[in-house]
């Protein structure tokens, strides 16, 4: 009997994938383009330890039971008394400890009101909380949108959003000690403990025979299965990682409801990431349509003063980059996660990744139907046996 699976990317959905299709029972050989694993989950190497793109998980779904029930998210960071005192909104050019009454109003509003999918968040949200409060929450939630125009998506995507991140509750951040990088490491060594072949510099130009999950970007995947609908709506966003001798006037979090922008330390809760004595952070802000690349770049240099003063004199490692269209998927007004590319695309294939249709929120997406994907290949696959969810 045929049970081979074939996956096609080596990030975080194709890792989970993967692994999911292995303890199914399925023969599985992963092909990776790269010479490494990870995709956009990779950390540059210590001893400053900076990433891509997300670093953190949110523990309130089931990607995290996924991970934790293997043992696969590792030990973890923990709040610090300097975090909870570190934590600003910027608001009106300048930094404060607690947001503006009505957008704490409005936070607060999330566990019990609904919001359509068929009207943009700024329309929606200015009826009920005004327009001043509208825009301050788009801006504020662009951290997980990457988008220079926020309140121009539909109200349900962005008010989901602003209730997992923003709503009075315990706080559901996880941050795994070493960061995506540490987690996708375990991965990969859990798949190959489950005997997955991983084949690295390997770069599949036909979709094999075999069920396969093509687990890329969608345009790699739009390029591989020679599909043009294959297309979604993504961010565009502007980073600076920055490591500094350590300041106690150094920001750890920072929601910028003015520009968009946002600053996180990766050291005052992993402190492996970063020398002794220094401290690694990382800042960024959605490039608006039409933007230059310099202009962003000089809103972010603004907001990197504010976060972390006399950042300039302090430095000792720097380095900046952009991303378009490959930060996650944005649903516009009128569309929902179900309207995004299909997981299960026919004759055996199925995608998975952070922009196609699965619940979630960037990497979460990737996880959820990088699971749905494995289930649909072990059905392919192994058709005599039953798959369970």
């Amino acid at each position: 009997m045929n049970n081979e699976i074939t996956v096609v990317g080596g990030g975080l959905a194709g890792l989970v994938a993967a692994v999911a299709c292995a303890e199914g029972g399925a023969s599985v050989t992963l092909h990776e383009a790269h010479r490494t694993l990870g995709g956009r989950g990779r950390a540059t190497a210590a001893p400053y330890v900076a990433h891509e793109g997300a670093h953190v998980f949110y523990a309130d779904g089931p990607h995290w039971t996924w991970l934790t029930d293997r043992g696969l998210a590792g030990p973890l960071g923990r709040y610090s008394p300097r975090m909870m005192t570190h934590t600003f909104f910027r608001a009106d050019g300048r930094l404060r400890r607690v947001p503006p009454a009505g957008f704490l109003r409005m936070a607060a509003r999330t566990p019990f009101l609904r919001a359509p999918a068929d009207r943009d968040f700024r329309s929606w949200a200015s009826e009920r909380f005004g327009e001043r409060t509208a825009e301050q929450a788009a801006s504020a939630i662009s951290v997980v949108t990457y988008d220079g125009d926020t309140g121009r998506l539909s109200a349900a995507f962005v008010w989901e959003l602003i209730g997992r991140v923003f709503a009075p509750k315990r706080p559901a951040v996880r941050w795994p000690v070493g960061g995506w990088q540490a987690v996708l490491d375990r991965l990969a060594a859990h798949a190959r403990e489950l005997g997955v072949r991983i084949e690295l510099g390997s770069r599949v130009t036909d979709p094999p025979g075999t069920p396969t999950i093509v687990a890329t970007e969608l345009a790699a995947a739009r390029a591989l299965l020679g599909d043009p609908s294959l297309t979604w709506e993504s961010g565009h966003y502007a980073m600076l990682d920055l490591a500094v001798r350590d300041d106690r006037r150094d920001a750890f979090i920072v929601f910028d409801l003015d520009e968009g922008g946002f600053h996180e330390s990766y050291s005052m809760q992993d402190p492996s990431t970063a020398p002794a004595g220094e401290s690694l952070f990382q800042l960024g802000v959605p490039v608006r349509a039409g933007e230059r690349r310099a202009d962003a770049l000089r809103r972010l240099d603004a907001l990197a003063d504010a976060a972390v003063p006399g950042r300039r004199e302090r430095t000792t490692w720097s380095r900046t980059a952009t991303a378009r269209g490959r930060t996650g998927a944005l649903d516009l007004p009128g569309r929902t996660w179900r309207d995004r590319p299909a997981i299960d695309r026919g004759d055996g294939v199925f995608l998975a990744g952070d922009m196609v249709a699965a619940p979630g929120m960037r990497g979460e997406i990737s996880m959820n139907s990088a699971l749905r994907a494995a289930e649909g290949a072990l059905r392919a696959a192994l058709p005599s046996r039953r798959i369970g969810n």
